[in-house]
């Protein structure tokens, strides 16, 4: 259980190591949170809205940048492996940034969110087309992102 992985790339050139830091800690709280029983690897990336809004349109048809994409790779899940590659996170950091405003919170702190929520989907948790499963998968994200202790809380 201790060779979790998250793999991390900041693809926006801006050298966001605190994102990284925080996302680590981040990844470690949540597999805690959910007793993930089996190690777990996990690929993140912050990018810019115009990556995000070009992986938007060519694989979600939707025309327009949006805050997190997470892509589960369940498709190619092999039991006899000793670990488990759950699949990618992508975050835009600009629309982030533009939501963290608008919430009055800090950026870390939306970029958390949108991590959770990307990693929730990961596992299996949806929210569209079934406003029982939504809630289900609202109040973990809710309650993880409560749990978690970090220096961005410091701020606001």
């Amino acid at each position: 259980m201790d060779n979790n992985t998250l793999f991390f790339q900041d693809q926006t050139g801006q050298n966001q190591e605190e994102f990284e830091k925080m996302l680590v800690a981040l990844f470690n709280h949540i597999i805690a949170s959910t007793k993930l029983e089996q190690s777990v690897i996990v690929s993140a990336s912050i990018v810019d809205d115009e990556s995000i809004h070009k992986i938007n349109r060519e694989y979600r048809h939707i025309d327009r940048p949006t805050d997190v994409i997470s892509f589960a790779y369940d498709d190619v899940k092999d039991d006899c492996l000793p670990y488990d590659d759950l699949g990618e996170i992508v975050i835009s950091i600009e629309t982030a940034k533009r939501q963290a405003k608008v919430y009055n919170h800090p950026t870390e702190r939306e970029v958390a969110f949108l991590f959770i929520h990307g990693f929730l989907h990961l596992l299996g948790y949806d929210h569209i087309d079934n406003e029982e499963k939504a809630k289900i998968m609202y109040d973990k994200q809710n309650d993880i992102l409560n749990s978690f202790r970090y220096s961005y809380m410091e701020v606001n």
